[in-house]
């Protein structure tokens, strides 16, 4: 398996009981990613994981804060100024939203292959980095 950024929702979704298959196919990719050893998440998903679990998924903090432990051991890319002037560019040239073009940014820039989101368009090729949704 080639090097993969992962989304927050794909997080969130491992936790969810309320969407028992995409949780099962959730914990299936984390558990084959987090085996082959390529996974890479932001900062910034980091964030998002802890603040939508422990408020919509109402998971306690320690439970989220164990998660954001263990996810921290992915590669985890922490992104510049240089690096949100180009995530503004991503966003004026394709439209995405700002907070999809700095997750694009920061699979772009930790060589990511595939990039995977349910918030983005399946399929969609970027510099060489392929969106999946793998639900």
């Amino acid at each position: 398996m080639t090097a993969a950024f992962v989304d927050t929702n794909v997080l969130l979704y491992a936790d969810d009981i309320h969407a028992p298959a995409k949780r099962k196919r959730a914990e299936s990719l984390i558990k084959q990613i987090t085996g082959a050893r390529c996974g890479h998440v932001s900062m910034q998903v980091l964030q998002e994981y802890f603040a939508v679990a422990t408020q919509k998924l109402r998971l306690g903090a320690d439970l989220a804060q164990k998660r954001v432990a263990r996810y921290s051991q992915f590669e985890v890319v922490v992104l510049e100024p240089v690096d949100l002037l180009a995530a503004i560019d991503l966003h004026r040239d394709h439209q995405f939203p700002i907070w999809d073009a700095l997750i694009i940014r920061a699979a772009l820039i930790s060589h990511c292959e595939t990039l995977y989101s349910e918030d983005m368009q399946n399929g969609q090729r970027i510099d060489g980095l392929t969106i999946v949704n793998p639900f």
